[in-house]
């Protein structure tokens, strides 16, 4: 049965350092948590909409957006993050602007500030709900998506790592920097549950604690 808006996504609790490995079901994987909006993009023949965490339609905010979901040949339902790229880092209030924009000023600013939508998960794929599926499942089905092709620019895909010497990498400052807030990290055998928290053994975030 397919998803219908707005979906309220899993969530992630804030921690100041990396937990054991065994500390999710199935063993850890981080991702990267880029600076931006948290959105959800339905990408059906019947629907396209570009839904924010808390639930609003920012479809008009990025037209280019939801163009690229209109033209995808499978049908999609993926959970992201919304960043603008600028002058080698994600430029957050750039974002902001973006957001604030509608019909013909937002078409302007998507050519003036391209957004994109950094996918790390995908909860349904042509009518199939997957958020049951162990995270490892759908991961592999979202990097299958963008390695055939069938994903692609504005569509990026989220970095993703179960090696630990690599996720306390990009805790470093220089990556916050550049835009990434740090990690959120997920049991490889976690279903996707919406707004569950790491109380709840869902995700955990474990953010970059300084001032750059």
């Amino acid at each position: 049965m397919s998803l219908t808006p707005p979906i309220e996504p899993m969530l992630a609790e804030a921690r100041r350092q990396l937990p054991p490995a065994n500390a999710l079901p199935g063993g850890i994987v981080a991702e990267q948590k880029p600076d931006g909006f948290r959105a959800i993009v339905f990408a059906r023949r019947d629907l396209v909409m570009v839904q924010s965490r808390q639930g609003a339609d920012l479809t008009s905010a990025f037209p280019y957006i939801a163009r690229a979901a209109r033209a995808l040949g499978d049908s999609l339902v993926l959970d992201g993050e919304l960043v603008v790229p600028r002058q080698g880092r994600l430029d957050f209030a750039a974002l902001q602007r973006r957001a604030r924009r509608r019909g013909r000023s937002a078409g302007q600013a998507a050519v003036a500030d391209p957004a994109y939508l950094i996918a790390f998960d995908v909860l349904e794929s042509d009518g199939t709900n997957l958020m049951p599926l162990p995270y490892r499942d759908r991961r592999a089905r979202l990097e299958s998506l963008f390695a055939t092709g069938a994903l692609d620019s504005p569509f990026t895909l989220c970095p993703a790592t179960t090696d630990c010497a690599m996720a306390q990498d990009w805790l470093d400052p220089a990556w916050g920097s550049a835009g990434i807030e740090g990690v959120v990290l997920k049991g490889l055998d976690q279903p996707y549950l919406p707004r569950k928290r790491a109380s709840e053994h869902i995700a955990v975030t474990a953010l970059r604690w300084s001032s750059a």
